[in-house]
């Protein structure tokens, strides 16, 4: 059944219509046609036999009026019969005939074996007793027929009332049987101009159609082939761009890891060069602070190197990252929370959901450290550190990072960023959001839902990085 459907499926439109509308048009053609030929048969033979019937009647009527009282005819009235339907033109045409009562006597007939006989009433004869003609074509299937039967020729069987003179009563029937080898061609002509007729106009009708439906067939075939070649185009472009986005992500994470390391290096430049040669130079101030007599100058001088010192020595700490490489995400988000805490003396409650071995690249772990980072260092500086939180959940791929405060909430800018964002470690929300960006995934500051405080969230596909 599938297999057929799914054949049926793949046709066109016209060969679909070609095949349902044929047979549809097979069946209406062939009910039409014998409704038709039905119809045609019908009034031919019903015209033929009431034209018959009033010949006919016109010669029996006047013969027959004694059996309005009698069961049979008159010695007269049966010569007069037989004299009319021997020898002459109108008996060659009428090859039989018989007079019925109606209780089914047979009062005369052509054939002498039959008259005084009683057979059942036929349905032909009772309409024929209520001032109906009745006919019937080759349909000589009664008793009483046998002889007429027996003769193999085409007859056209019948039935016409006859009436009381005066009264108009239907007294008997004649019944009697005109050879019909005309009627038998015209009906077949007849028949065969009706067939012709039917399937010439079926077959018009089924071939404009055909056209009409075959041109907006290839139409459509035609549109289809054309949205087929463009979906073909906009999947390989689709697949263009997707390769070109995973370079772009690639790139852009490679360049974030490599500015990183960067910084890490000059962070430690900093730490290694400057910052120890202002610690040299520092000490030996206070070597030379018992050699000179007047220290206020040396004084400043020292001031300057140490606040110039811890100036290099902030700076280099915040460009610098700790070993993540070989940490987990898990571990990553602790450390950042247990020195932010450490640093400011505020608690950071830490969430991770993190089964199992992480896999993520480093430039996903160096997007968590800053996130986390900022995100805290945002939630210390709007909102003084108030229960500050951190979330990290990983499931099917995509992991989500957030960190929340209990603050006053913040002021949303059509940017998507806080209006007057901060800014530490030379990072920034909006670099942040860059960052988090370039790694194919979406970045949001908001205010919280379930009471006061902001809420800073990532959100990231794992799959493609």
């Amino acid at each position: 059944m599938r297999g057929s459907l799914s054949s049926w499926n793949r046709l066109s439109l016209a060969a679909q219509f070609a095949l349902a509308g044929g047979v549809v048009m097979i069946l209406s053609m062939l009910l039409i046609g014998r409704v038709v030929t039905a119809r045609i048969e019908e009034g031919v033979v019903r015209n033929t036999a009431y034209a018959t019937s009033q010949y006919m009647d016109s010669i029996i009527a006047p013969l027959a009026q004694d059996l309005a009282e009698v069961d049979m005819l008159s010695p007269g009235a049966r010569r007069a019969l037989d004299e009319v339907f021997t020898g002459t033109p109108l008996g060659e045409r009428v090859v039989s005939f018989k007079l019925w009562k109606p209780d089914g006597h047979i009062a005369h007939a052509s054939d002498p074996a039959i008259i005084g006989q009683t057979f059942a009433v036929s349905e032909n004869l009772k309409a024929a007793l209520d001032g109906e003609t009745r006919a019937d074509f080759e349909d000589l299937g009664d008793e009483e027929d046998k002889g007429e039967n027996a003769l193999g020729l085409p007859l056209l069987e019948v039935y016409s009332p006859v009436r009381e003179a005066w009264s108009g009563r239907v007294i008997a029937v004649a019944e009697f049987y005109e050879v019909a080898s005309q009627l038998r061609q015209d009906l077949s002509a007849a028949r065969r101009n009706a067939w012709i007729a039917v399937a010439i106009t079926f077959l018009s009708i089924g071939g404009v159609l055909y056209l009409i439906v075959l041109r907006g067939s290839r139409t459509i075939d035609r549109q289809r082939a054309e949205l087929t070649a463009r979906l073909d185009d906009l999947v390989a472009l689709s697949a263009h761009n997707a390769a070109l986005r995973a370079r772009v992500q690639h790139a852009a994470a490679r360049a974030s890891a490599m500015n990183d390391q960067a910084l890490r290096r000059i962070g430690a430049d900093l730490h290694d060069g400057p910052a120890q040669l202002l610690s040299f130079a520092a000490l030996r101030l206070d070597a030379l602070r018992g050699e000179v007599s007047t220290t206020t100058e040396l004084d400043a001088v020292e001031r300057a190197v140490k606040d110039a010192i811890r100036e290099v020595r902030s700076i280099s700490k915040g460009l610098s990252l700790p070993d993540i490489e070989a940490r987990s995400p898990c571990d990553i988000v602790r450390g950042v929370a247990e020195t932010h805490a450490a640093r400011t003396g505020m608690p950071v409650a830490v969430d991770c959901d993190m089964p199992g071995p992480d896999g993520l690249a480093q430039a996903v772990k160096i997007c968590l450290f800053r996130f986390v980072q900022e995100g805290l260092n945002n939630a210390w500086r709007y909102a003084g550190g108030a229960a500050q939180e951190v979330a990290l959940s990983f499931r099917n791929g995509i992991l989500r990072l957030s960190v929340r405060d209990r603050g006053p909430g913040v002021s949303v800018a059509p940017s998507g960023l806080p209006e007057g964002g901060g800014d530490f470690s030379g990072i920034g929300l909006s670099g942040l959001r860059d960052r988090v960006e370039s790694l194919g995934g979406t970045f949001s500051v908001r205010n919280r839902t379930d009471g006061p405080g902001a809420e800073v969230a990532m959100e990231l596909d794992t799959r493609g990085t």
